[in-house]
């Protein structure tokens, strides 16, 4: 039986030149099923996520160098907040959950 394709993820990795971000980047995990925040630590990795279909929006504050992102929740969950990652991996985050969201809704 052939294995099934695998999901289209892509994991975005903030600069190591950020606040916060020396040793252990935050990563951001977009995929059809789930925006996945990873925050390592020096003994494992606290993560936080929020289902394609429970983002409300993401805001992006693009800076001089890098650019922050939001990802609210419809749930009244608390938000996904990363920093350090440029304006080109922001804009590509938002337009791969609006992709992700879009095509949920024809299936």
């Amino acid at each position: 039986m052939p294995n099934p394709p695998e999901t289209p993820t892509k994991m975005f990795t903030a600069s190591r030149l950020t606040r916060g971000n020396l040793f252990f980047p935050t990563r951001i995990e977009v995929g059809p099923e789930r925006v996945l925040r990873i925050k390592p630590r020096f003994f494992g990795s606290s993560e936080e996520s929020i289902p394609i279909f429970k983002v409300a929006s993401v805001q992006i504050a693009v800076g001089f160098f890098w650019s922050n992102i939001r990802i609210d929740s419809s749930g009244g969950s608390n938000p996904i907040l990363s920093h350090g990652h440029s304006k080109r991996d922001a804009i590509q985050i938002r337009d791969m959950i609006e992709h992700y969201q879009q095509n949920g809704l024809k299936k």
